[in-house]
């Protein structure tokens, strides 16, 4: 619901912190490596303006006379992770440079599990992410298409990855709370998948498990959807 007499503002239009007194005892880059950090370990819903300030040794109004908003804060977060974003001289393979780019995409998203939570237009344009954006332009200078072309083929990476991510993260959290071992959950409903199959009732799944031939290479799965998406954009 909109406040009147409100106006809206970008953290990164406003100084590190408003109003008067002291030398500010933090920065923006203090308080986003602590929030980063409480993410990491806890979870994103640990992190609190008052779990924030606690961490960053001040009290918690004293905290939103450097960040107003929880909002802002999910953005000096986001931006933290973009930085580490490797930006490399590109080498002019674009396909090349644009799978590097979603490889290392996809690893800063496991080394920071929340990341695929706050993916959002609205905290694409933090300093960092601009920097992100900025090198993926560069790195498509070589395909022969419009802005709008490679910024949606940029998108659409991104879109892919993160699902991807956010898939392995779910799983990977299953697992973890299971009664029993990932071992004998698969054995179980290789089971019982099996004998739905043997019933003849779905001849085109049992002639897709027929082409198996072992235990699906989900880095290879990455790989090739990966080439499908950037095939996509290839000149005809």
């Amino acid at each position: 619901m909109a406040v009147r007499g409100v106006e809206p503002e970008v953290i990164w239009a406003r100084p590190e912190r408003t109003g008067r007194g002291p030398k500010p005892a933090f920065t923006r880059a203090d308080i986003a490596a602590v929030a980063v950090r409480i993410a990491d370990e806890e979870g994103l819903d640990a992190v609190s303006m008052r779990h924030v300030a606690a961490g960053v040794g001040c009290g918690t109004m004293s905290l939103y006379n450097y960040v107003p908003r929880k909002e802002d804060l999910y953005e000096l977060m986001f931006d933290a992770a973009s930085s580490e974003h490797e930006l490399w001289e590109p080498t002019g393979d674009w396909r090349a440079d644009m799978m590097r780019v979603a490889e290392q995409t996809r690893e800063l998203m496991h080394r920071h599990p929340w990341v695929p939570r706050l993916i959002s237009p609205v905290y694409g344009f933090s300093p960092h992410a601009l920097r992100y954006l900025e090198h993926c332009l560069a790195c498509l200078d070589p395909l022969d298409a419009s802005y709008g072309t490679k910024l949606e083929l940029i998108a659409m990476l991104n879109g892919v990855v993160t699902t991807y991510v956010r898939n392995e993260i779910d799983t990977a959290e299953r697992v973890r709370n299971l009664p029993w071992s990932e071992e004998r959950e698969n054995a179980a409903r290789v089971a019982y998948l099996g004998g739905r199959i043997a019933s003849g009732a779905y001849p085109r799944m049992a002639a897709a498990f027929g082409e198996a031939s072992g235990p699906v290479d989900m880095e290879a799965v990455f790989r090739r959807v990966l080439e499908r998406v950037l095939g996509g954009f290839a000149p005809s």
